[in-house]
């Protein structure tokens, strides 16, 4: 029989046939938004371009990128303290050495902060092995000495892996990871060293690949949000699910973007069901399926 390459990392499992249990509270639908804040390299390295796709690193894009560390992530920010919502931060190292008030902001709000590499300018499959774990060393040294919190969350940059960076990330003393979008609940990963969880991050629901790539419009993103919310709120009363939002200042910070997804977060946020949703972070979801007895995540 034809076998074909395989991961390895988790078992089918398909939603109907998994047992039912609640988010703290008897919530049902755990609902986190996940801002990107990112540093890139000046005229080199990678990073989408949507006016010039495949081309290389210019001046332009270079700044278009900038926008989103002094103007759009504050107004993300803004957005999220005037609803009271938690975040969870997905952070390059290098911002913490080239915007201290970012990483004073973060502090301030309290949010969980997930390893995000040292900058996106740079993808961990094209390291060997020791350099890759070398990189996420000192992504995780950085990112604890000046947020004084050590992540134990990880989402790569571009969310693109080697075939090994789940091992290295639990040889790190990483508990969850947020690279793999196959399902809507977390699930329990295989990796050399033991389990890593999986907890559900977007591929779809991102606005580096809806409106950067893609080319939707902010307000037709905007739809797409209380689309995925309205739908899982509605599904989640058979099954505890996760909603997961990802941002990137840079993208949907743009005025004319922000405006539509302002809507839509307060539709989320305020919606008449709100009591059967649990706003989180990441992080806080991980620790919930920590505690839960085995049998209920997929994989334990």
């Amino acid at each position: 029989m034809l076998k074909l390459p395989a991961h390895g990392r988790y078992d089918h499992s398909n939603i109907n046939q998994r047992p039912d249990y609640d988010w703290p509270g008897g919530k049902r639908l755990a609902f986190y938004i996940a801002l990107n804040i990112e540093h890139f390299a000046f005229g080199t390295g990678i990073g989408m371009d949507p006016t010039n796709r495949g081309g290389p690193q210019t001046t332009r894009n270079y700044a278009w990128r900038d926008y989103g560390n002094r103007i759009g992530n504050w107004r993300l920010f803004e957005i999220l303290d005037e609803l009271a919502l938690p975040a969870t931060v997905l952070l390059n190292s290098s911002v913490c050495t080239h915007y201290p008030d970012i990483v004073a902001k973060i502090k301030q709000r309290g949010d969980d902060v997930c390893g995000h590499g040292r900058t996106n300018a740079e993808l961990l499959r094209t390291y060997w092995e020791h350099d890759e774990a070398r990189v996420i060393a000192e992504c995780t040294e950085v990112i604890e000495k000046s947020i004084g919190v050590r992540p134990t969350g990880w989402m790569g940059p571009g969310a693109l892996e080697s075939n090994v960076t789940p091992d290295l990330l639990k040889e790190a003393g990483y508990t969850h990871l947020l690279d793999w979008p196959f399902d809507d609940q977390p699930v329990w990963m295989r990796t050399r060293s033991g389990p890593l969880l999986s907890v559900p991050y977007p591929l779809e629901l991102n606005d580096a690949g809806t409106l950067a790539l893609r080319d939707h419009t902010g307000r037709e993103f905007a739809d797409m949000v209380v689309d995925q919310f309205e739908e899982l709120l509605e599904r989640s009363d058979a099954k505890p699910l996760v909603f997961a939002l990802s941002l990137h200042g840079f993208i949907v910070g743009q005025p004319f973007r922000l405006r539509p997804l302002r809507q839509a977060i307060k539709h989320c946020a305020q919606h008449q069901r709100k009591d059967r949703v649990w706003f989180t972070r990441a992080g806080e979801i991980a620790k919930y399926c920590f505690s839960l007895k085995p049998g209920l995540i997929p994989g334990s």
